[in-house]
């Protein structure tokens, strides 16, 4: 087992992962508005922060309130490690939580968890106000309420620069259409993993939206209001949050341990592929040229969404099969994983 060349590369957790996935910063970190620094509102924010965060790592809206809490929501500081307030505007109460103490005190709980390393999503967000129709474009100031909203509920959220080309392309056939080719072109230089598409529209004194997500070949949509553009940018992002949390979160005791082999392997890609598996508990089992072997817990559907962030395709099992039989005339078989036979690997991917 060659690991020498890998051994260092355990300590790059920090670098960016070279597939589109986003390891989330501040996920464990909450705001919440408050109109006063009084001790009885700190304390009724910091309850909405609390399950704010708790559907953040669930998409459950549910889990909060379940009787496994029921100590945390009576004394939520023993998963606090600070707060204080930020004067906005909004002006609002900052929670911290301890990422180790709520993790455990919610797998204890029986939930299911939905990890920091997230989809990248391209945001087309199409306004249509008083004052006319625009695609909202990043850097603008009415970009600042998608932003807010999407790390109100921990996603990953892009926007497109918003220039004459992509003006020309998000028009309103396009964002409400069912098919995303035309947009998917336009997204192709930004790189990310799901494409959203928004149209939000003013009427009377309330505002609504109809989205739709693709992820792979897989689509979401739905339609939400919102009292403001703020309010319904949140509606939105909480609504593609709860579609999308279901396809990565890991379920406690419903995980088995299994062994996953990755093919065309390389330093970058390894980094890559260490942050992708840290939800699964990942153990390094044994490395032969290109091919990596790990020993993991969590279903086979749970590692394909995951490893579908990092465009990793599944080894049909015909080839896996072929790649374990001797070929005649050219030394017997491929070389031998040194501690895994390519017999007990559940799971068989490739770059």
């Amino acid at each position: 087992m060659r690991l020498g060349k890998f051994l260092f590369v355990g300590c790059l957790s920090w670098v960016s992962l070279a597939s589109h996935a986003e390891t989330l910063n501040g996920l464990y970190q909450v705001r919440e508005p408050v109109s006063s620094q009084a001790p009885e509102e700190r304390d009724q924010a910091t309850q909405r922060a609390l399950a704010t965060l708790v559907l953040r790592l669930t998409g459950d809206a549910k889990a909060v309130r379940g009787a496994g809490l029921a100590a945390i929501r009576k004394d939520p500081q023993q998963i606090i490690s600070q707060y204080g307030y930020d004067a906005g505007p909004p002006e609002s109460l900052q929670v911290d939580f301890d990422p180790v103490s709520t993790d455990r005190a919610l797998r204890q709980a029986g939930l299911s968890l939905w990890g920091s390393n997230r989809p990248s999503i391209l945001g087309w967000w199409l306004s249509d106000s008083t004052e006319g129709s625009s695609l909202v474009g990043d850097g603008q100031a009415n970009a600042v309420p998608l932003r807010r909203a999407a790390q109100h509920r921990g996603l990953p959220l892009r926007l497109p620069l918003g220039d004459l080309s992509e003006q020309i392309v998000a028009t309103a056939p396009n964002i409400e259409g069912s098919d995303p080719a035309p947009l998917r072109e336009a997204s192709e230089r930004y790189g990310a993993d799901a494409l959203l598409a928004v149209h939000a529209r003013e009427e009377g004194s309330q505002w609504q939206a109809q989205w739709r997500l693709w992820l792979g070949d897989e689509k979401e949509q739905g339609a939400v209001q919102g009292a403001d553009t703020a309010a319904l940018a949140d509606a939105v992002l909480l609504a593609v949050s709860q579609r999308l949390a279901p396809r990565f979160v890991t379920h406690p005791g419903a995980s088995s341990e299994q062994l996953l082999e990755v093919q065309g392997m390389t330093l970058e890609r390894y980094a890559t592929l260490d942050q992708l598996l840290l939800p699964f508990g990942a153990q390094l089992q044994s490395v032969d040229g290109d091919r990596i072997v790990y020993r993991v817990n969590g279903s086979a559907e749970q590692l394909r969404a995951q490893l579908s962030l990092a465009k990793l395709q599944e080894v049909p099992a015909g080839e896996v099969q072929a790649q374990q039989v001797p070929v005649p005339g050219e030394g017997g078989v491929a070389p031998a994983p040194a501690a895994a036979p390519s017999s007990e690997v559940q799971l068989h991917f490739r770059w």
